[in-house]
Order: C-alpha cells, then sequence, then structure tokens
C-alpha cells in the first residue's frame, strides 16, 4: 500500500494543492488555512468508509505482528481479542492504521495517540500530586493527520454502545457527544490565549464538580456522579504501596515479585543456563543508569532507590506479547518500594502509513510524543534500550507502574453515563492535539456546525460494521486452528 503521507502532507486528499502552512504568529492566516483545507477535502467525505478491493487480510495483519512477539504470550493475545467485538477492535490497531490510510483527511498534521480507543484514556497523578485525567497509552504515537485519533477514538464509543446494548440512536448520541466535544474544545482553544491553550487540563475536582453541574441540569443521573467520585477516591489508592502489596511477597528473608505465570514470571525463571542473580544484578545497575539520563530532572529521585527484583508481565490487550516487564526498587527501607513497567517499543503500526519516526529509539518516540501530548507526564517516564537473554537488543520506554491511576468503564455505563465519558474523551483529545499541532487551523476546518460530527459518526456506524465483520473473520481463524487462543487469560 503507498505511504499516505506521500499525499496527506502535500496535498490533503481532494481539490488540488495546499498551500504551505502559514506563520505561525499570523493567526487569521492559519484560520483561513483551515478553512482552505475544509475546500479540499470537504467534511461530509469523513463519512464514508468501504473496504478497498485490495484490503489486507485482517487475520494476516495479526500474524504478522505475532513474529515479533513473544510466541508462548500470543495465545493469551488472542484469548483476549475474542472476548467480544470490543475487546478485539483494541487489538486492531494495525487493522485499523491500514483502513485509515485509505480515507479522507484535512492535510494538517499534529502528533496522534495512534490507538485513541475509550480505553485508552484515564485518570493518573501528575507531578504536583494533582488527579488529572487525560490520555494514557502511547504505545503508537506518531505525527499523523489528527482525524484519525477521533475516527479511531469515535469508533470505539460505536463499538462499545453496541456491547452494551444501546440502541441505533443512543449510540449515535454517544459517539456525537465525542467528536462534539472535541470541535468544540478546539475552538476554545483556537480563541484562547496561547499559554491557556498549552497548560489547560483536566484535573479530578474541575471533572467531579462537572458531573456534579451536568447532574443538576439533567443531563447525568446520580449514580453518574457517585461512580466518578468512587473512581477518583479508588485511584488516589493505587499506588506503589497498593502494587507493593499486591505483586510482592517476601522469600527468603528478601522482596520478591511473585510468581502467577504466565502472567508474571520472575527474570529469574526466563534466565538462560548458567545466568546468575549477580549477572541480573548488575545489568540493572547498569540499566538503571543509563535510563537515569532520559529523565527530566537534574536532581531526580531514582538516584536514591535500589534495584531488588523483576518479572515479565503480561499486560493490557493489543500489547500482548511485547516484552514487559515490572521492576522491584527499594528506598529509604522495605517500606519504601517503587515499582516501574518497562514496556517494549516496537515501531508504531503507523509507520508504514505514514513517514517514519524521526527517532531511532522507539522507546523515546513513545516518551517524546507522550510528553508533547499530555499536559502532565510521569517523572519516571523515559527510555532505554537493552538486550534480552537471547542477545537481541530492543527498545523499552519505563514508567511507575501504578500512580494514582483510574479507568472509567463504559462496558457498565447507561447511555447517559456513556454521553459524559464520550464527551469528556473528546476534549481531552482536542487539548492534546491543541498542544501538538495547529490549533487554529484545525477549529477552521472544523467550523461551527454539527457538519463534522454527523460525517465523523457516520463513520464510526459503517466502520463498527467492518469491525464485526474482522471479528467474526478472526473467531472462524482460531476455530480452524489457523490462529492459537489460550483456554485462560
Amino acid at each position: 500500500m503507498k505511504a499516505h503521507h506521500e499525499a496527506s502532507d502535500a496535498t490533503g486528499t481532494a481539490g488540488g494543492p495546499a498551500a504551505p502552512p502559514p506563520d505561525p504568529t499570523d493567526f487569521a492566516a492559519r484560520a483561513e488555512w483551515g478553512r482552505a483545507a475544509r475546500r479540499r477535502s470537504p467534511r461530509p467525505d469523513h463519512a464514508d468508509w468501504a473496504p478497498a478491493a485490495d484490503r489486507p487480510d485482517p487475520v494476516a495483519l495479526l500474524e504478522e505482528q505475532a513474529t515479533n512477539r513473544v510466541a508462548e504470550l500470543i495465545p493469551i493475545r488472542h484469548a483476549r481479542m475474542m472476548v467480544s467485538p470490543f475487546t478485539f477492535y483494541r487489538g486492531a490497531a494495525l487493522i485499523m492504521a491500514a483502513d485509515l490510510a485509505s480515507t479522507a483527511d484535512s492535510g494538517i498534521t499534529v502528533q496522534i495517540c495512534g490507538d485513541a480507543h475509550l480505553s485508552n484514556f484515564g485518570v493518573f497523578g501528575s507531578p504536583e500530586r494533582k488527579l488529572v485525567f487525560d490520555i494514557n497509552d502511547f504505545d503508537e504515537t506518531l505525527p499523523g493527520p489528527w482525524e484519525w485519533d477521533l475516527k479511531r477514538l469515535a469508533a470505539s464509543f460505536e463499538i462499545g454502545s453496541r456491547a452494551r446494548g444501546f440502541s441505533r440512536d443512543e449510540g449515535r448520541e454517544v459517539t456525537v457527544a465525542a467528536v462534539r466535544g472535541y470541535r468544540e474544545r478546539m475552538h476554545r482553544a483556537a480563541e484562547s490565549r496561547v499559554l491557556d491553550a498549552w497548560y489547560d487540563r483536566l484535573d479530578a475536582d474541575t471533572l467531579a464538580e462537572w458531573v456534579r453541574t451536568e447532574r443538576l441540569s439533567g443531563h447525568a443521573e446520580k449514580e453518574q456522579v457517585k461512580r466518578t467520585d468512587s473512581i477518583l477516591a479508588k485511584a488516589r489508592t493505587r499506588d506503589s504501596m497498593k502494587a507493593f502489596s499486591k505483586l510482592v511477597r517476601v522469600v527468603d528473608g528478601e522482596l520478591r515479585i511473585a510468581a502467577d505465570p504466565p502472567l508474571i514470571v520472575p527474570v529469574e525463571d526466563l534466565a538462560p543456563f548458567g545466568r546468575t542473580r549477580a549477572d541480573d544484578e548488575l545489568a540493572m545497575r547498569e540499566l538503571l543508569r543509563d535510563y537515569r539520563t532520559t529523565l527530566p530532572l537534574a536532581r531526580h529521585p531514582l538516584e536514591e532507590f535500589t534495584y531488588l527484583h523483576m518479572a515479565r508481565k503480561v499486560v493490557g490487550v493489543g500489547s500482548v506479547g511485547t516484552r514487559a516487564w515490572i521492576v522491584l526498587l527499594r528506598g529509604r527501607d522495605d517500606e519504601d518500594p517503587l515499582l516501574l513497567q518497562a514496556k517494549e517499543a516496537q515501531a508504531s503500526v503507523l509507520e508504514r502509513f505514514l513517514a517514519p519516526s524521526a527517532y531511532d529509539h522507539h522507546g523515546e518516540r513513545v516518551v517524546r510524543g507522550q510528553r508533547t501530548m499530555q499536559a502532565a507526564s510521569d517523572i519516571f517516564l523515559g527510555w532505554q534500550r537493552a538486550a534480552g537473554h537471547d542477545g537481541v537488543d530492543r527498545d523499552f520506554y519505563l514508567r511507575q507502574l501504578h500512580d494514582w491511576k483510574g479507568s472509567f468503564d463504559i462496558e457498565t455505563s447507561v447511555p447517559s453515563g456513556a454521553k459524559l465519558y464520550a464527551r469528556v474523551c473528546g476534549e481531552t483529545l482536542a487539548r492534546a492535539h491543541a498542544r501538538s499541532g495547529d490549533r487554529v487551523a484545525i477549529a477552521g476546518y472544523l467550523g461551527g456546525s454539527d457538519r463534522f460530527d454527523e460525517a465523523i459518526a457516520d463513520f464510526a456506524v459503517a466502520y463498527a460494521d467492518q469491525n464485526e465483520r474482522d471479528y467474526r473473520a478472526f473467531v472462524a481463524a482460531v476455530e480452524s486452528g489457523r490462529l492459537e487462543a489460550a483456554s485462560e487469560v
């Protein structure tokens, strides 16, 4: 398939060549640039979705991905994807990237998440110890068309609404809420002062107050207020001490991450014959020293922690099979633990359809993209390249395993609650794009009407249908023996 960037950045998708981006200080020209993009690539064109005649086999794309992953974990990935069309969608970022490459876009590029489905948003702790709501997964981040993120988000809400049994109209209202939230927040960002747009974020107190206001205006139910308060309160308890009590045990007088194979496997159980504990400890000290150089602070608390143990951990749905480790460190004493997650960063699924990453290190690609898009990032967010027991160098990024982490579950939501969550996600995505791209031009493209909202909602319905067809093909591949799925996940 032809690389999308050959057409996108220079021309948009229709209507002739685009003018080059205007001077960033000329706000009127930036708005006109966005309106001109609308003329080249009309907003109703975003409604279109039909599979190309040469569309890749979705099962073959998953098989291709598996070749770069831990073979023994692939059946777990397949089992998690088999649960429902929505869990399949979570693992189908490559499939959708291939599909998005043939869809309309404005030609306006931002730093995109690359996998902006509804489960990749949530709350976490900021360096200032505020609980904030933001995007929380950047494995696929890359510069690209902002519409790709929004289409993936919108389709996820349509698919999630179907999973909940919402009516067709209810599901559409949820999806439109996400797109309208994006459009209206982008307009506010375009009209605000520069630094206000850059620093804009949604903290937990503001979120909770907004839900209460929606309750008073009749747009939310009492249960949504209670659920929001509960999620935020629970998130504040999910820190290293909570993870420590769940994952760590005392073994022969020493702190060790407890084994729970195949989901959690201590490093010593994976080491080749002849590899000693001293070898692992020496290697980890060197790796942590190198990782320290990628962290943002000149004086960093990592310097006060000592390595104790690590284990491979299966995480997520789409990520299963990539190498992910939890690393146990000790500070002042055994009551002062820190748990880090080191997650393998492979090439973004977007790179075969867009320009390659500007970074040779995919861990750095993830971290740089995350720091650009998030309002606040973990102070332990950094990257590292490490050789595995097989001698192969691989890229990783590191962060805290849990730092006030919390998520909202649409699978138990009523339509009014799903609409609230959709709007918050849409607004949050707009904030991220406003920081990483030309918010004035995007607002100019979106316009003030709901034409774009309705077009994306149409796309979401059509793509949810496609996802269901792909899911059935995937299940058939498992049932035929072409793919293997674990019996337990």
